[in-house]
């Protein structure tokens, strides 16, 4: 039980990458806030958690791109819970489309959501963690952010901004014992990538190293290796779980 008697904020735990990482960490014994834009999302995920490791969730709904609201949400968790030692940013959109012909609509709302968010929660909780002198700080980024990805100049911007300050989370906490790392999925089975054809799957899967796409689970597993005491050394880094493709 690696994490019994700390809390967990995941974001964008409705589904997915975010239900995994809740999941992985609760049944390793913390306390998970369950957090998504879609109340009815965070309230299933909490409801499952809880039936299977005795309440150790509790369900909550806000748009991560909304400052004030966030704030008042970590606030909440923070009263509910007492104290927050784990924050993973998981929320995010996207809006695909040629960078030529995108929308200031969708680069806005991207960034607003998937750089925003993070910063928003990480305010949220930044003092908090300071006060008591630890705390992990995972923000979930993507190989879209290292090597860029067509049709994704919104997506990828808000992932290479993302890397960026986690590494100067880093080296501002770094003296208050809060750790800030990154990983970096590459093409993981979830609902984002269920729309694509078999065909483009297929082709995407040559490019990989390991001629797979990747679960959920293996990111939530990397996750958690952050989050523990085995990775209390280790800060500012972008941990890559890609099946080699970026390497």
């Amino acid at each position: 039980m690696k994490f019994a008697n700390q809390v967990a904020i995941v974001t964008g735990a409705g589904r997915g990458i975010g239900r995994a990482i809740a999941m992985r960490l609760a049944s390793e014994g913390a306390r998970i806030a369950v957090v998504s834009r879609t109340e009815k999302n965070s309230v299933q995920v909490a409801d499952e958690i809880n039936a299977k490791y005795a309440g150790l969730a509790k369900a909550y709904a806000v748009d991560a791109a909304d400052h004030a609201a966030v704030q008042t949400l970590c606030a909440q968790i923070i009263t509910d819970f007492t104290r927050v030692d784990i924050l993973v940013n998981n929320a995010g959109i996207t809006r695909d489309g040629l960078s030529m012909r995108m929308s200031p609509e969708d680069w806005n709302s991207v960034i607003a959501t998937n750089l925003g968010g993070a910063f928003n929660f990480y305010q949220g909780v930044a003092r908090a963690m300071m006060k008591q002198r630890s705390g992990r700080i995972i923000n979930i980024a993507s190989v879209a952010g290292i090597m860029g990805n067509a049709g994704q100049a919104n997506y990828a911007a808000s992932k290479a901004g993302l890397i960026a300050f986690t590494k100067v989370v880093a080296r501002e906490l770094a003296t208050r014992g809060v750790t800030s790392n990154a990983v970096a999925p590459g093409f993981i089975s979830t609902d984002m990538t269920d729309v694509l054809s078999q065909e483009i799957k297929d082709g995407v899967a040559k490019q990989i190293p390991m001629q797979k796409f990747g679960e959920p689970d293996d990111i939530a597993n990397a996750v958690a290796f952050l989050a523990s005491t085995e990775g209390k050394y280790i800060t500012g880094q972008v941990l890559t779980v890609d099946g080699g493709l970026v390497m």
